[in-house]
């Protein structure tokens, strides 16, 4: 069954909910990631009809090699109280964005590469579990104005990449929130950041072992031929 959705409905209902968050998040006014609809996740649950439990959202920019199928099974590994499954961001994008917040706290995980540091997110490949973002008082709490002003003010933080943004600030402070995906299910294949100050730490966030099941050719990156 396909059901069709108004953007411009669907951006009316989500601007009063994600405006606040959208000056923190956005390169600007009237740019491409400003429009509210690239905060489409965040507030997922509080736009769609009740019944709808769970919910993949992706990017167009994708390959897939194994039965999207599986992908939904991932919603069963969730542990309590994660709302969220989201891969891990795969370029020091964060250790760039964070660089004040990084050299005020020295020893801070933030930032810094897998398997120990918080490297971030990438929201190409998201699962959003509808009804646990609902039932989620704290992940709620943390869509109000006051707690995103907060949480920017305390990471000092700027971004462009709308919900990917939001998500990433977010798991730096509640972690519990997200489900961390495989790398394998979304294998991002964008190398941008190696040719822009950190080729020498760029291997440690690029690195996926495993056989990948989708490809994200990010920032206009060509996808592997099978």
């Amino acid at each position: 069954q396909v059901i069709v959705h108004d953007v411009n409905e669907l951006t009316e209902k989500l601007f009063p909910i994600v405006e606040a968050m959208q000056k923190h998040f956005s390169a600007g006014s009237g740019t491409y990631y400003s429009d509210s609809i690239f905060f489409l996740s965040v507030a997922m649950h509080r736009i769609m009809p009740k019944e709808i439990t769970q919910i993949i959202q992706v990017d167009l920019d994708l390959k897939y090699k194994t039965n999207i199928r599986e992908l939904f099974d991932e919603f069963d590994n969730f542990p309590e109280g994660a709302v969220i499954g989201i891969a891990r961001e795969m370029q020091p994008v964060y250790r760039h964005t964070f660089w004040q917040y990084r050299r005020e706290n020295p020893q801070t995980k933030v930032g810094e590469p897998p398997p120990d540091g918080l490297p971030g997110f990438n929201s190409g490949v998201l699962l959003l579990n509808l009804e646990a973002m609902r039932q989620s008082k704290l992940y709620n709490q943390l869509l109000e104005p006051t707690m995103v002003q907060k949480l920017t003010e305390k990471y000092h933080f700027k971004g462009h990449l709308g919900d990917q943004d939001f998500f990433t600030m977010v798991g730096m402070e509640h972690p519990e929130l997200f489900y961390v995906l495989d790398c394998t299910w979304n294998r991002q294949l964008c190398t941008w950041w190696r040719d822009h100050g950190y080729s020498d730490v760029f291997d440690q966030y690029f690195q996926c072992e495993g056989e990948v099941k989708i490809y994200h050719g990010n920032c206009n990156t060509p996808i592997p031929e099978d």
